[in-house]
């Protein structure tokens, strides 16, 4: 494991702190029997796992477990963190840029999410990556939506396509032509925060997602959903909103930083869909830095103890 990877995952591990406490604590017992087990669930559930995973996760454990003599409380740890990483290996998906540029990603979200600071970041790990990127202030409601996105711009040294007010889509319709214009690898699109109940606000992000593809045919590439990590089980319905309104294509997880639960993220894989959603990156802070790509077997070892 590299430095870069070392330090990722001491401050994944530091942001789950709180979670992971309350699950190792558990395998400190003399001897595995059915109150562990009862234990185990009861405090996967309080993590926001929800029943399902939760049942879910013992349940291989278990199945794992089966006919070993006398198994000791750290086996079962270690199964647990097994079946875990192999719960959200589905959902572990690397972002990589197609042949057709500029790559447009479309990030959504609500409120209070993250969507703006993460669309920062983003910018800040392309570049880092050598991408020439541009940004599209789409979100034309909040003046401190597209002040926020210009500090990041100038952070990053990256330019911003805003207006002051103005057609949301006709804003990132012009953004696409400048990327196109300007051989930009990437291009990350901004959009207002909204409610799912909000329906005519949904319905604007279907007219931007069409306006992109008017401007490019083939994109947005990526159409993202930026979920607050502390908002537990209700994210399983942002989720689902949005996924109907304007078909994601991945998710991005925030705020794992010590208010979060983390469990949400085994949920999340659990989701009764053909495929679950790739989650790309977690964020763990304010930082640049503090947004890295999702590894399943990282978060798994932050979650429950290597």
């Amino acid at each position: 494991m590299s430095e870069g990877d070392r330090s990722w995952l001491a401050r994944l591990k530091q942001g789950l702190a709180k979670t992971r406490a309350g699950i190792v604590g558990l395998f400190s017992a003399p001897c595995v029997d059915e109150a562990l087990f009862e234990q185990l669930e009861a405090a996967l559930v309080s993590a926001d796992t929800g029943v399902p995973a939760a049942q879910l996760l013992l349940q291989r454990v278990r199945a794992r477990l089966d006919g070993r003599e006398a198994p000791a409380a750290e086996s079962v740890r270690t199964a647990l963190r097994e079946e875990l990483t192999a719960l959200l290996a589905p959902c572990e998906r690397a972002l990589e840029l197609p042949q057709q540029r500029p790559c447009v990603l479309m990030i959504a979200g609500v409120n209070g999410s993250g969507k703006t600071t993460t669309i920062g970041k983003l910018a800040h790990w392309f570049a880092a990556n050598g991408d020439k990127v541009l940004l599209a202030a789409g979100d034309t409601f909040r003046a401190a939506a597209r002040e926020q996105l210009q500090i990041w711009g100038e952070r990053n040294g990256v330019e911003v396509i805003s207006q002051a007010s103005g057609d949301p889509a006709a804003v990132v319709f012009d953004a696409v032509a400048a990327a196109r214009a300007r051989s930009v690898d990437v291009l990350i699109a901004d959009t207002a925060g909204r409610l799912p109940t909000q329906m005519h606000l949904m319905e604007e992000l279907k007219r931007i997602k069409r306006a992109i593809a008017k401007g490019q045919p083939g994109a947005p590439h990526e159409v993202l959903l930026v979920v607050d990590g502390t908002n537990g089980q209700n994210v399983l319905a942002q989720v689902r909103a949005f996924d109907q309104a304007i078909g994601l294509t991945g998710l991005i997880v925030t705020k794992l930083d010590g208010t979060a639960k983390g469990g949400v993220m085994a949920a999340l894989a659990r989701e009764p869909r053909e495929r679950p959603l790739p989650i790309l990156f977690v964020g763990v802070g304010e930082q640049p830095q503090d947004l890295q790509p999702f590894s399943a077997r990282q978060f798994a070892e932050a979650l429950v103890g290597a």
